[in-house]
C-alpha cells in the first residue's frame, strides 16, 4: 500500500515527530513486555501460576490507578520532569522485584504505580504538533499510535516468552525495564515538542471537563473495550482447548491481531471525511453484529474468520476513541484524559477475565464470546448516545 505509506512518512516527517514518537514506541515495547515478564518471573520463583498471576494482577491494578495520577501531574509538571523522576522510581522498583527483598507481591505494586504511560504522553505531544490546519492529521496519527501499540504486543510477549523459555525469566524483566527507562528518557530529552504547560487557574477550570458526558463516554467506551479483549482472550483459548486442539489458539490469535493491524493501518491511511462519531457508531455496530455469530459458530474455520473480522474494527474503535478524548477536553488536562482511558481499558480487561472465566466454567466458551459481544452491543449504545447528543447539540446552535 504505497499511498498508505507516503501518508504514514508524511505525518513522520513533521518537524520533531519521529524524535519523540520513535523513543515512545521504544518504551511501549518495554511496557508490553513488564507483565508477561513478572509472570515468568514469579513463576519461575516460587513455581506457582497461582502466585505469578496474583503479583501480575496487584500490577494491572497499581498501573490503572497510578496511570491518571502521573497524568495529572505531567499536565501540571511538564512531561520531563515528571518522567524522570516515575523513571528512576521504576527503575528501583524492578529492581527490588529482581533481587526479591521484598515480597513480589509489594514489589509488583511497585513496578506498576510507577510505569509512565508513554502512548499517552506521545498523544499528547501529537495533539500539540497537529493543530489549526493540521488537526486533520490527528486520526491518521492516533493510528500510528494504535500501529505502534499493536506490534509491541506482538512481539513483547513473544520476546519475554523466548527468554523465559530458555531459563532466564529474569533477563525478560530486566530487558523490558532497559526499553522503559531508555525510551522515556529519550522522549523526556525531546523538549521541543512537549506540550505547553498551563496556569493553575486554566487547569482548575478544565478539570470540569473531566466530568462532562462527552469525555465520560469515551472512558466508558475504552471500558468495554477493555471487557471485549479480556473476554476474547479467555474463549478463545476456552474453545480451543475445549476441542481438545489448544494448538488452534494460536492461529486464531493470529488472524485476529494480524488483521487489527491491518485495519488501524488502512483507516489511519484513508482520507477521512464525515464525523468521527458516525464513523465511532458504524464500527461499534460492525464489531457487535461479528462478534454476535460468536455465541454460536463451532468450526475453527468460521471462528477463524470471525475473529479476523473483529480484527478490523478494533483498531479503528481505538483510533476514534483516541480522536474524541482529545476533542472532549481543554489541553491542561489532555494527559490526564489519555491515561484516564488507557486505565479504564486496563480495568475492563482485567475485570472481564475473571467474569468471563466464571462465564466459561458454567456455559463453556460460547458464553465468554457473549461476554465479548455484549460489551461490544454496549459500545455501539454508548456511540448511539454521542452522535444522538452531537446531533442535538448542533440543532440548537443558532
Amino acid at each position: 500500500m504505497p499511498s498508505a505509506s507516503a501518508n504514514y512518512l508524511t505525518l513522520l516527517r513533521t518537524s520533531g515527530a519521529a524524535a519523540f514518537f520513535v523513543p515512545a514506541a521504544v518504551g511501549r515495547l518495554g511496557i508490553a513486555m513488564t507483565a508477561i515478564g513478572i509472570v515468568w518471573l514469579v513463576h519461575a520463583r516460587t513455581g506457582s501460576y497461582a502466585a505469578a498471576g496474583l503479583v501480575t494482577g496487584a500490577f494491572a491494578v497499581a498501573d490503572a490507578v497510578a496511570g491518571p495520577q502521573i497524568g495529572r501531574l505531567v499536565d501540571r509538571f511538564g512531561q520531563a520532569r515528571v518522567l524522570c523522576c516515575a523513571l528512576g522510581a521504576h527503575a528501583a522498583a524492578v529492581a527490588l522485584l529482581l533481587v526479591g527483598v521484598v515480597p513480589d507481591l509489594v514489589a509488583g505494586v511497585l513496578v506498576g504505580a510507577t510505569l509512565p504511560q508513554l502512548g499517552a504522553l506521545s498523544a499528547a505531544r501529537w495533539s500539540a504538533l497537529l493543530y489549526g490546519e493540521r488537526a486533520a492529521a490527528l486520526p491518521t496519527a492516533f493510528a500510528l499510535e494504535a500501529l505502534a501499540n499493536g506490534v509491541s504486543y506482538l512481539a513483547g510477549p513473544a520476546l519475554v516468552s523466548v527468554l523465559g523459555a530458555a531459563g532466564r525469566p529474569g533477563a525478560g524483566v530486566l530487558l523490558a525495564a532497559a526499553l522503559v527507562v531508555g525510551g522515556g528518557l529519550a522522549l523526556a530529552a525531546q523538549r521541543r515538542t512537549t506540550p505547553p504547560l498551563t496556569g493553575r487557574a486554566e487547569r482548575r477550570h478544565a478539570q470540569r471537563a473531566l466530568l462532562g458526558s462527552a469525555f465520560l463516554r469515551q472512558v466508558a467506551l475504552g471500558l468495554a473495550l477493555g471487557v471485549f479483549f479480556g473476554a476474547m482472550q479467555v474463549s478463545v483459548t476456552a474453545y480451543a482447548v475445549g476441542r481438545g486442539t489448544p494448538d488452534v489458539a494460536a492461529p486464531l490469535y493470529f488472524a485476529s491481531n494480524c488483521t487489527n493491524l491491518v485495519g488501524g493501518w488502512v483507516y489511519g491511511a484513508w482520507r477521512h471525511g464525515g464525523s468521527p462519531r458516525r464513523h465511532q457508531t458504524a464500527a461499534a455496530a460492525g464489531l457487535a453484529l461479528v462478534s454476535l455469530p460468536l455465541t454460536i459458530l463451532d468450526a475453527p474455520l468460521a471462528i477463524g474468520v470471525t475473529l479476523a473480522l473483529t480484527g478490523l474494527a478494533v483498531p479503528v474503535l481505538l483510533i476514534l476513541t483516541s480522536a474524541l478524548t482529545q476533542s472532549s477536553v481543554p489541553r491542561a488536562v489532555l494527559t490526564q484524559a489519555f491515561t484516564w482511558g488507557n486505565s479504564a481499558s486496563a480495568a475492563g480487561s482485567a475485570a472481564s477475565a475473571a467474569i468471563a472465566g466464571r462465564v466459561v466454567d458454567t456455559g463453556g466458551a460460547h458464553g465468554g464470546f457473549g461476554v465479548a459481544a455484549g460489551a461490544a452491543v454496549a459500545m455501539t449504545v454508548l456511540a448511539l448516545g454521542g452522535l444522538r447528543d452531537a446531533s442535538a447539540a448542533e440543532d440548537e446552535r443558532p
